[in-house]
């Protein structure tokens, strides 16, 4: 008897649900007494699907730049440092700091160890001039100071040896603030990837990295890379 009447209560509870939220609501919702009250659905827009639109163009992008100028990037073994080839004949740049006078250097170019001769040091501007022997490297673009701007997305791009064959690493930001003398950025690194060159997202270089006692990356300008090596 009790269940008869539990289920009696049920159905009837459901059916008068369906017609108060069929039929009858909406009759009263109708009525000019209601419509002061009436709830109008406001539009619900849906921004996700752009923001990872975005977020996947922007990586694409990065991936992209990376490959591109891969082959541009010079190992400094001893010192554990990058440099950027400049020349397809075998002239790059690094940090002053990374081939001190009176060392011994090994400098890893295209999956290779070429002999070298290092041409000149700046220590002032903290930057020198290698030329490896060889030839047919890759180069990139140089980057235009005027044309950078503040929050502008930028990676640096060298090599580790944390390993018997170096391996490339990458890491990203954004430019917090520059002027002729200096490129501050947002990334932080160790130093092993000191004198990695710093490239724009359309991989154009930007500087070449310096990681300070903080791990903080900040970046010697292309201005004054050009001026050095003369173009």
């Amino acid at each position: 008897m009790f269940l008869f009447k539990f289920l009696a209560i049920f159905i009837i509870g459901t059916v008068g649900g369906i017609f108060a939220d069929q039929i009858l609501w909406p009759y009263f919702v109708e009525r000019p007494l209601f419509l002061k009250y009436r709830l109008e659905q406001t539009p619900v827009y849906v921004t996700e699907r752009r923001e990872i639109t975005n977020y996947i163009q922007e990586n694409v992008a990065l991936r992209e730049a990376a490959e591109k100028v891969a082959r541009t990037v010079v190992g400094v073994k001893n010192s554990k440092g990058s440099g950027l080839m400049v020349t397809n004949d075998g002239f790059f740049v690094t940090l002053a700091e990374l081939v001190p006078q009176g060392s011994d250097f090994a400098f890893y170019v295209d999956a290779k160890w070429p002999n070298y001769e290092i041409l000149k040091r700046d220590f002032r501007n903290n930057l020198a001039l290698i030329k490896v022997d060889g030839g047919g490297f890759a180069t990139a673009g140089f980057a235009d100071l005027e044309k950078i701007k503040i929050g502008e997305r930028v990676f640096l791009l060298g090599f580790e040896f944390s390993s018997s064959t170096p391996k490339l690493a990458v890491n990203e930001g954004i430019i917090k603030t520059f002027d002729k003398d200096i490129i501050q950025t947002n990334i932080l690194d160790t130093s092993a990837v000191n004198g990695s060159p710093l490239f724009n997202i359309e991989g154009n270089v930007v500087g070449l990295s310096v990681i300070g006692e903080t791990g903080r990356v900040w970046a010697v300008p292309v201005t004054k890379i050009r001026q050095f090596i003369g173009f």
